[in-house]
Parts: structure tokens; C-alpha cells; sequence
């Protein structure tokens, strides 16, 4: 029998929001243990929450930008459950009225287009952390990220492999970081994934028995567990083995998933409306104000660089992979760079360096006013491709234009036929027996004349003004 996967996924997002959801306490990663946080986040009796505007806006620029349907009014609920991180003995979060509904993604795998629905969006706190490692005999608590405020963007059941998975993910990375609502760096914990994942005889339209994966930390790790555990279902059914509803944790060492528990319901966490919060009213004007804020978005502004820039698919998809690095290089085509040769030297010169560096664009020691520079010196033939490099290197090294380069070096390209054409004739007098070869009908030997030229002129002869000249002076 054949089996499909039927696969959904559950996002938190840390909102990047300067103080926790209902209290001023300071979200900032890496603070002490204990030091961010008051009578709100630590849950003393009789303190109040009181709701972050903030993060409500930055919830709703997320729902708009996924096309979702935003409930005008939304309620916050107690999901009560105990656990040593969590210091009110239950989180502040949205159950059957959540902010936002109804979305949906589209992503894409080898070559086609495929849409993933979104079920909701909502807010809610975040719990503290358990430390386990730093104390033989204790597990310690830090309660500096209760209280963060996170969404959470839970989708359908709409994808099908880990590969899916990873785009889906990937692509609602690149949209939290665009709206600059949220970091996306899972290493710190600001942006965590689960997944559900069942299996069921292809063609049926029932669900299987479906299995949360935990412990996610990376999108090669969401695309692995997926796959192991499509692969452990399928395995224990072929056996006659019921797959049970439970909790399961990835060991990306093992690069497998291992019981953690067995699957709660959602009435086991006893959900009941929030009695210290009012219902959250979303106004029509406070909508329009946060719609007409969004930025471009990337497919759009993917699309725009195709049309506008008249670049190729992969281009403009690396141009757009980030804001930032659309934004640079939209301010080196603005300095009259050729778009295409601009987005070239950006995908490899430009990120080479900064990885190798470990920088991002926005640290980049190369302005867009210095790129366009020297892209304008290749474009006009000023500089052969190789003298660029040498150029662009002496530029990460100094810090200069690339104008000053060229003209501390010397390194102009030589246009001038009259010029080539003596440099041409003394290669061909001092290499006669080659010139007799290639007019007996060796032709690949125009290589070795053109790289005699080139190292004669130190690499500045333009080659196709040498090839042309070469040609013209063998007669053929």
C-alpha cells in the first residue's frame, strides 16, 4: 500500500517588541537569569496584565500580510498547566477567538507552485526556561523570557514531505524578518517550530493518527524529523502496529525521534476566558493605519525586480532574500549600475565576503556607492573581468574607490588598436613557427597568441579588441 504524509506546522515568533507582552519588563536575549521580571511576569497575586499595543500591531501586520482575516474582536484565555517555568500555573494566550484566521502561503518545490493554508494566528506569553546542565543536584529556573510576547501561525494540514515543510518555514522566516517584526533566529529560541505529522493511504481523505515532533532548533532539523518520522509511521503500520497520538522529540545526533509523552487534548488544559484582560477591539482606522504600513512584500518585490530590472528568476530570488539585501542593491542600481552585472557581482563577490567575514549586508565595508563604482569602470571596459577582482580585492583591503585603485595601479584596460596592434605584431615575429601551425589549419592555438598578448600588457589588453586584431593580422 502507498502512503502520503499529511503534515502541518505550528510557528512561535518572538515579536521584537522593547518590553514583554503585559508588563515593562525588557525583552533583551542574554540578560542575567532573573533580572527581567516584576510581580506581572512572575505571577504575584494581584498583579494586573495590561496589553502591549505593540505587539498587537506587529500580530496584525503578520495576519495581513498572509491574507488573513482579521477578528475585530479577539479574546485572550488561560491555558492552565503546571510546569516549574511557568509561574501563574497557566499562560496567557488566545483560544477560540484568536486574531487572526483564514490565511495562506504559497511556496515552492521543484519548480511548482503549491499554497499552504493557514488556520490561525494568535498571540501569547511566553513561559520561562529550565536549565538542567549547570547544577548536579537542581534544575534551575530562569524567568527572563516569561511573559515575551510570541505569535503563534498555525497552518493546515496542507504539506506533504520535510521538503515542503522547510519551504513553508523558510518563506515565513523571510516574512517575519521583512515586516521587522521578529529576528528569526531559532538558535536563540525567537523563532520555534513543531510539527504534526500523520500518514495515510494515498487517495484516502481521513486523517491518520496524528504525532507532534518537538526540539526543531534549525529548518534542516524541521525537514529531517519530518522525514524520519514519515518513515517510523509507514514502518510501524506495515508491521500491524497502531500509531499512537503522542509527543516526540528529534535527536539530531541519532537523526531520529524518541517518545516524550503522550499526547494531551486541548480540554485538558482546562482553556477558560481571561477574567483580567478586555476583549481586544481592533478598529477599522487602527487596520487601515497598520495595512498602509506594510512594506513591499518579497514575492511582490521578487516579481517588481524581474519586470523592473529585467532580471532571471534566480536572480531576483537571491536579490529579494532578504530586505536588506534588496535595499542594497536597489541603491547600487539607483548610482546607474547595469542591473544584471550588478546583481553578479552582489551574488558573488559581495556575499562571498561577507560570509567569509561572517557579516551581514548591513555591515558590508563595501557601500553601494563603491560597488556601483567599480561596476561602472567593467561596464564601460575600463576594467576586464579579471582586473576587477584584483580591484574589488584591493577595495576590502584599503578601503579605497575603486577609481583610486586603478589609478594607483595602473590598471586601465587598453583599448587602443594601434597600441594592441604593436604589442600583436612583436607576439607573432617572436612566436613564427606557431603562426605557420595556425595557418596550416591549427586554429586552437588563437588561445596561446591571445595569452601571450595578455601577459605582455599585464593582463590590460582588451581581449575582444586582441581576439579581433589576432584575426584580422593572421587573415582569418
Amino acid at each position: 500500500m502507498e502512503f502520503e504524509a499529511v503534515i502541518g506546522l505550528e510557528v512561535h515568533a518572538q515579536l521584537l517588541t522593547r518590553s514583554k507582552i503585559f508588563c515593562g519588563c525588557a525583552t533583551t536575549f542574554g540578560a542575567p537569569p532573573n533580572t527581567q521580571t516584576c510581580a506581572v511576569c512572575t505571577g504575584m497575586p494581584g498583579a494586573l496584565p495590561v496589553l502591549n499595543a505593540r505587539a498587537v500591531e506587529f500580530a496584525l501586520r503578520m495576519g495581513l500580510a498572509t491574507g488573513c482575516e482579521i477578528r475585530r474582536e479577539s479574546r485572550f484565555a488561560r491555558k492552565n498547566y503546571f510546569y516549574p517555568d511557568l509561574p501563574k500555573g497557566y499562560q496567557i494566550s488566545q483560544f477560540d477567538a484568536p486574531l487572526c484566521e483564514r490565511g495562506h502561503l504559497s511556496i515552492e518545490v521543484d519548480g511548482k507552485e503549491r499554497h499552504v493554508r493557514i488556520h490561525r494566528i494568535h498571540m501569547e506569553e511566553d513561559a520561562g526556561k529550565n536549565i538542567h546542565d549547570q547544577d548536579p543536584d537542581a534544575s534551575l529556573v530562569d524567568l527572563n523570557r516569561a511573559g515575551v510576547p510570541l505569535i503563534e501561525i498555525v497552518s493546515e494540514p496542507d504539506m506533504r514531505d520535510g521538503r515542503e515543510a522547510y519551504a513553508y518555514l523558510t518563506k515565513l522566516k523571510q516574512i517575519l524578518v521583512y515586516l521587522e517584526i521578529c529576528d528569526g533566529n531559532m538558535e536563540e529560541g525567537s523563532l520555534r517550530c513543531d510539527a504534526n505529522v500523520s500518514v495515510r493511504p494515498r487517495g484516502a481523505t481521513q486523517l491518520g493518527t496524528k504525532v507532534e515532533v518537538k526540539n526543531l532548533n534549525s529548518f534542516k532539523n524541521v525537514e529531517a524529523a519530518i522525514g524520519h518520522e514519515i518513515e517510523r509511521q509507514v514502518a510501524a503500520i506495515g508491521r500491524g502496529e497502531r500509531v499512537h497520538q503522542e509527543t516526540r522529540l528529534f535527536d539530531p545526533g541519532k537523526g531520529e525521534t524518541r517518545l516524550m509523552r503522550s499526547k494531551e487534548e486541548a480540554h485538558d488544559y482546562r482553556y477558560f476566558t481571561e477574567p483580567d484582560l478586555m476583549p481586544l477591539r481592533v478598529s477599522e482606522e487602527w487596520l487601515q493605519a497598520v495595512q498602509a504600513a506594510l512594506p513591499e512584500l518579497p514575492d511582490a518585490k521578487r516579481a517588481r525586480f524581474e519586470s523592473q530590472y529585467k532580471l532571471p528568476v534566480y536572480d531576483a530570488a537571491v536579490m529579494t532574500a532578504t530586505r536588506a539585501l534588496a535595499e542594497y542593491y536597489e541603491a547600487t542600481v539607483a548610482m546607474g549600475a547595469d542591473p544584471k552585472l550588478s546583481s553578479n557581482w552582489i551574488m558573488t563577490e559581495v556575499l562571498g565576503a561577507l560570509n567569509a567575514r561572517g557579516l551581514d549586508i548591513g555591515s558590508s565595508p563595501i557601500t553601494p556607492v563603491r560597488l556601483a563604482g567599480l561596476v561602472h569602470l567593467v561596464a564601460d571596459g575600463t576594467l576586464s573581468s579579471k582586473m576587477a577582482k584584483d580591484v574589488w580585492a584591493a577595495m576590502l583591503e584599503t578601503g579605497d574607490t575603486a577609481a583610486v585603485v586603478v589609478e594607483q595601479l595602473g590598471m586601465k584596460q587598453i583599448h587602443d588598436p594601434d597600441a594592441l596592434r604593436s604589442v600583436i605584431g612583436a607576439v607573432l615575429a617572436a612566436n613564427a613557427g606557431e603562426v605557420e601551425k595556425y595557418k596550416a589549419g591549427k586554429t586552437n592555438l588563437m588561445g596561446h597568441f591571445v595569452g601571450q598578448v595578455m601577459k605582455e600588457t599585464r593582463g590590460q589588453a582588451n581581449p575582444g579588441e586582441v581576439n579581433r586584431l589576432l584575426r584580422e593580422l593572421l587573415g582569418g
